[in-house]
């Protein structure tokens, strides 16, 4: 992956230097694609049902308010100096970028960026209490993305045939799949499902969630068609690992892993063969309106 052209966006807040917090999470409606690979593994490695673990983390559960675990950590705005952090700004610009143009050509509308945090082991959110375990997630009541860089390590050591520069769109993918969230967020589709899922039961509440997550993909493939028209930033192998990704995190791979058999019922980010489908969708057209997974309602 080639990004040395992106702009790096300001809208970073490094919060790595204020320290670890501890407690527990509070609101927890942070919409997380690293939370269900961190999930997964460790379910995988200790023969635990995945959903005793997702417990907290499914997706728009907005209605609770969030807990306050004490002050907002110190941060520092603007574009981080590490490698890591001139990455995750330069993915954050690029994507300001591209959903700008795609907002005002495909809306008439201008697009307002999401915030991304940065930081070390916990942190405070909108939604309440954020923890790595979580892994990559966004939270719609403060429009950020929180994201504990340690789960570009934990990509890397993971997944087989990833590592070092070839996990960066991998990387990239994961990221951009949380901006879809706020994209769904200004488009109104999150607070859309969130209003019907207040009246539906738990399968139905989970096959809304299944879509949403999907379309995540789809955006995030979106952002890569668009960004590959102007950069040709793609390197041979890119996208097969990011495929690889989203194949690994289905939910029918973690639970046939954890537990041996598939429940599609509680499913809540869709299988890998969606994941898969979803991003290639959003990849090939570049177009938001190819990317209703509600096939007609909130779009």
């Amino acid at each position: 992956m080639l990004w040395d052209d992106f702009r790096r966006s300001a809208n970073v807040e490094d919060r790595r230097d204020s320290g670890p917090m501890t407690g527990g999470m509070g609101g927890g409606s942070g919409l997380g694609i690293g939370g269900l690979i961190i999930v997964g593994l460790i379910s995988w490695a200790l023969g635990i049902d995945p959903r005793i673990l997702i417990g907290g983390l499914e997706v728009v559960q907005g209605q609770r308010p969030a807990q306050q675990q004490g002050p907002m950590p110190a941060a520092k705005s603007g574009t981080p100096a590490d490698q890591q952090g001139q990455f995750v700004a330069a993915v954050l610009g690029d994507s300001e970028d591209r959903w700008t143009e795609i907002f005002r050509s495909q809306f008439g509308r201008t697009y307002q960026p999401p915030r991304l945090v940065l930081f070390r082991g916990a942190t405070q959110s909108g939604c309440g209490f954020a923890q790595a375990a979580m892994g990559p997630f966004y939270c719609p009541r403060d429009q950020r993305v929180y994201l504990d860089t340690s789960f570009f390590t934990d990509l890397e050591r993971r997944f087989r045939g990833c590592s070092g520069k070839a996990c960066q769109f991998s990387q990239a993918y994961v990221i951009t799949h949380e901006i879809g969230h706020h994209v769904q967020n200004l488009l109104g589709i999150l607070p859309k499902v969130q209003q019907a899922q207040q009246s539906m039961g738990a399968s139905q509440r989970n096959a809304a969630q299944v879509r949403v997550e999907l379309q995540a993909d789809c955006y995030a493939g979106v952002w890569a068609n668009r960004s590959q028209q102007k950069w040709k930033f793609l390197e041979q192998g890119d996208v097969e690992a990011a495929l690889q990704t989203a194949s690994a995190i289905g939910d029918d791979r973690l639970q046939q892993q954890a537990r041996g058999y598939v429940v599609p019922d509680s499913f809540t980010h869709g299988s890998s063969a969606q994941r898969m489908q979803w991003f290639q969708t959003g990849f090939k057209s570049g177009t938001v309106k190819d990317c209703d997974t509600f096939g007609q309602g909130v779009m």
